[in-house]
């Protein structure tokens, strides 16, 4: 999940804008239920995770206010006060097939700061909320991409072309003009992008009046728009394919400029999907019928605990008939898609521990599951063993899951089609790499760290039951992890004596130390590995201390062992 990095200086001054102020304590507790929690704190610097579902709050300025209105019931308006259009945005035909949205905004009169200092960490936080939102909201700028831009260097109206790759300028990061095919063949940004306009034969650039080049969407912007500290005029473009995305992004950034003072002018843009004139500001009205409400939340509410629980959230109920409630929901909301959207933040609004009780209708009796009784001996042996059982995620990533850990895929990876975080696109085939995640989160804890985690993956698209531990001790070697294992087995009923081999593994194998790791077969089946972990791959979890681990596959496990019960 994306985490936002605020400076306790620049969080107290949002919040003092408008004459509040809070402790930590009370943000650690009270944050969550907005969306947010708190990562770390110290003297100088709050992080604030964000969750998934809420990317209006990917910076500093739409969280405060978010927070004003959440924290202390402040009225906060679900529009964007917005000035009349006094120009246009002119989008080519044939970008349609190109890149067939083109919004724009303009913003005056934006204050940075009272120093160089606050200037610059105002221009950081701004692109810095810009690239969150290509992540979170634009998917990796196929559907979204910003570009912002020193409207003073601009001669209006603005135009939106296609040109082929021929055409030159001078992009940003760059003091020569450069061809588009140089731009996406040798400019970092355009290597990084070059995939979304892969087989166009031509591209588009937005101009000014006097045909400068602003913008090569969605990869870089033309050098001479450059904001900078003495800039107080910006022009904010958004191109792409998906029109709520792009639609939300304008919002969301033209929302962070309204908090450093900027007065937002709307644009009329004449063609392509995103005809119209922009922002549009004005909230989005939803229709809440009030029988849904009683359904899901089990309880009826007042006009006035409505308008409370709405307004917390943001939002604003407009009308109360017998049948619904009409709520206005800000437009850069991208996570209200549904009426149950609206119910949960009509719960959150009004509180989680006043919705009354209730009781199953219904009796329903648990039935075991296949693999029941062994997993409860593997977990009873490993908590004898010392272990303490956590759960990871399931979600994971190559780099952990395979490239850190020496692992080759087995059978088809599940990717995941719209990730919201680096850290979070793929499905896991292993749970070794969640414990090493888990333990470098708790590095600064004592010595020894036992931990195992009985779990699924998902391997060639099908689920996968399987168990792992990882222990982090100083004079934990191949002996130490070697009577575990042994322990372990002879819990489940596999002993060298009688159906147990243990044999060395080929060095270069996994995550393991050369020659100090092993797989377990019972039966002449294999069931597991364990070992000690390569330093290497430690250093990779950022773990400098010595590590033993072990990762069995249950459904070998359960084919192999008897059921004693």
């Amino acid at each position: 999940m994306p985490t936002i990095s605020i400076e306790q200086r620049v969080l107290e001054a949002l919040m003092a804008a408008s004459g509040h102020e809070h402790d930590v304590a009370a943000l650690e507790q009270e944050l969550p239920l907005l969306g947010t929690d708190i990562d770390r704190c110290d003297e100088t610097t709050l992080d604030i995770e964000i969750f998934p579902d809420r990317p209006d709050l990917l910076s500093a300025e739409t969280l405060a206010r978010a927070m004003r209105a959440f924290l202390h019931h402040e009225a906060v308006s679900p529009s964007l006060d917005v000035q009349p259009s006094t120009t246009s945005m002119t989008v080519d035909e044939e970008l349609a097939e190109v890149r067939p949205v083109i919004l724009c905004a303009m913003v005056h009169g934006v204050n940075l700061g009272d120093d160089e200092s606050s200037k610059d960490a105002a221009i950081r936080r701004l692109m810095d909320h810009q690239e969150k939102l290509h992540f979170a909201v634009g998917r990796g700028r196929h559907r979204a991409s910003i570009g912002v831009h020193d409207l003073d260097r601009l001669q209006p109206p603005f135009r939106a072309v296609c040109t082929d790759r021929s055409a030159s300028f001078t992009p940003l990061g760059s003091d020569m003009p450069m061809t588009i095919d140089a731009i996406l063949s040798e400019h970092p940004k355009g290597i990084d992008y070059a995939h979304l306009l892969e087989g166009m034969e031509r591209v588009p650039l937005l101009l000014d009046a006097n045909d400068a080049v602003m913008s090569f969407p969605p990869i870089i912007n033309g050098v001479h728009t450059t904001v900078t500290t003495s800039t107080t005029s910006m022009l904010v473009d958004v191109t792409g394919w998906d029109i709520a995305a792009c639609e939300a992004s304008l919002h969301l950034v033209c929302l962070q400029l309204e908090a450093m003072g900027g007065t937002v002018t709307q644009v009329d843009v004449i063609g392509g999907l995103g005809q119209g004139t922009h922002p549009a500001g004005a909230a989005v009205h939803h229709t809440l019928p009030k029988a849904l409400i009683k359904r899901l939340l089990g309880r009826d509410f007042t006009h006035k605990e409505a308008s409370n629980a709405f307004q917390r959230m943001g939002g604003d109920v407009l009308e109360d008939t017998d049948e619904a409630f009409v709520v206005a929901m800000p437009r850069w909301r991208l996570d209200v898609l549904h009426h149950v959207d609206l119910i949960e933040d009509l719960a959150i609004g009004h509180g989680y521990d006043d919705l009354g009780t209730a009781t199953p209708t219904a009796p329903a009796h648990g039935q075991p599951r296949p693999d029941a009784h062994l997993r409860r001996r593997v977990r009873t042996a490993l908590v004898g063993l010392g272990f303490t059982e956590v759960q990871s995620l399931t979600l994971s990533n190559h780099d952990d899951q395979f490239n850190r850990m020496r692992w080759e895929p087995s059978g088809a990876v599940t990717e995941i089609t719209n990730p919201i975080t680096v850290d979070h696109t793929v499905l896991r085939q292993h749970l070794l790499p969640g414990l090493l995640r888990l333990l470098a989160a708790n590095r600064h804890h004592d010595l020894p760290q036992a931990v195992f985690e009985l779990g699924t993956v998902v391997r060639n698209h099908h689920n996968a039951g399987r168990v792992a531990f990882l222990a982090a001790e100083a004079s934990g070697g191949f002996a130490s992890v070697r009577g575990r294992i042994q322990a372990l087995m002879g819990a489940l009923g596999a002993t060298e004596s009688s159906n147990l081999v243990i044999e060395p593994l080929p060095d270069g194998e996994g995550p393991w130390l050369a020659g100090r790791a092993a797989r377990v077969l019972v039966n002449g089946t294999w069931v597991g590995c364990f070992g000690e972990i390569d330093p290497h791959v430690g250093d990779a979890f950022e773990l400098a201390v010595p590590m033993n681990a072990a990762e069995f596959d249950l459904s070998a496990l359960d084919a192999a062992l008897p059921d004693p019960v």
